[in-house]
């Protein structure tokens, strides 16, 4: 997620707010969740939504691992081509990052420098949140992200030489978009305004549904053992990133929430290394 604490969030297409949870799309609810998560975490051309209230924004979240599918299988496009024509494992891994990242609008790593920063350079929680608000890029911000991508890279590379760079790219958009909507549910705001109040307060049992797509996801293409592994570098993951914003900011915002995805995927990623090399 972006730093959309800037204008409180996704802004309506026409300024309509249907009160029956419907979209533009009709009256299917799978279908306008899908669509709300894929404009809420994507830069995908999408026809009008014109609902994103709090509650509809929270009821989407299941459907959040889907939107990690939805974007490898396009971001695959231009990196299997490149690898086809190099045959290189560190091509194939770079332009799929960088697929991923234009993609969502590099909001994940908008999030996660914008947390390097206001953590790493604010000395009290009110300049921390003032920090991260900031559209510049400061030292903490340029770190984590070279770092960031440089072990996304490694990670896709390593999973390559075992031929599961693909089912890698997979699972770690998957686990890692699961795993947001937790911080959403266990912290409370940082702020009276942005993306961290207006994406509202998911129910469990969404949250928990998006969790149980995600590792059916992962069971489909690597079996129990690797999905066990990957829920919980996902979980430790969350858990590090909760703890640490708890600590910071007092609470979770649309950056923290960006900066969890990036640091799940992480995370997962070296679970599902460490888990292929014990089966």
């Amino acid at each position: 997620m972006q730093s959309s604490d800037e204008n409180g969030g996704k802004p309506k297409a026409d300024g309509a707010t249907p009160q029956d949870g419907t979209s533009s799309f009709g009256t299917i609810p799978v279908l306008s969740d899908f669509f709300r998560a894929l404009v809420l975490l994507s830069r995908v051309p999408v026809f009008p939504m014109d609902d994103f209230r709090p509650v509809m924004i929270a009821r989407s979240v299941w459907c959040w691992p889907l939107v990690g599918v939805f974007l490898v299988g396009i971001a695959l496009i231009p990196a299997q081509f490149a690898a086809y024509l190099t045959g290189s494992a560190v091509v194939f891994a770079i332009v799929a990052v960088l697929a991923l990242v234009l993609l969502t609008g590099a909001m994940h790593e908008d999030g996660l420098a914008d947390c390097a920063d206001g953590f790493g350079g604010g000395l009290e929680r009110a300049r921390k949140l003032e920090i991260m608000r900031d559209s510049r890029i400061g030292t903490y911000g340029v770190v984590a992200l070279v770092l960031c991508l440089g072990l996304r890279v490694a990670l896709l590379v390593q999973a390559a030489n075992a031929g599961q760079a693909v089912v890698l790219l997979l699972v770690m958009a998957v686990m890692s978009r699961a795993a947001m909507p937790v911080l959403m549910t266990v912290l409370p705001p940082a702020r009276d305004n942005g993306l961290g109040k207006g994406a509202g307060h998911p129910e469990w049992r969404y949250v928990i549904l998006g969790l149980v797509v995600a590792s059916g996801i992962v069971w489909a293409l690597s079996g129990l053992f690797v999905v066990l592994a990957v829920l919980l570098a996902a979980m430790l993951a969350t858990v590090l990133m909760g703890a640490i914003a708890k600590w910071q900011i007092g609470g979770q915002t649309g950056d923290v929430l960006g900066a969890t995805q990036m640091i799940a995927e992480l995370f997962v990623g070296m679970g599902f290394i460490a888990a292929i090399g014990t089966v």
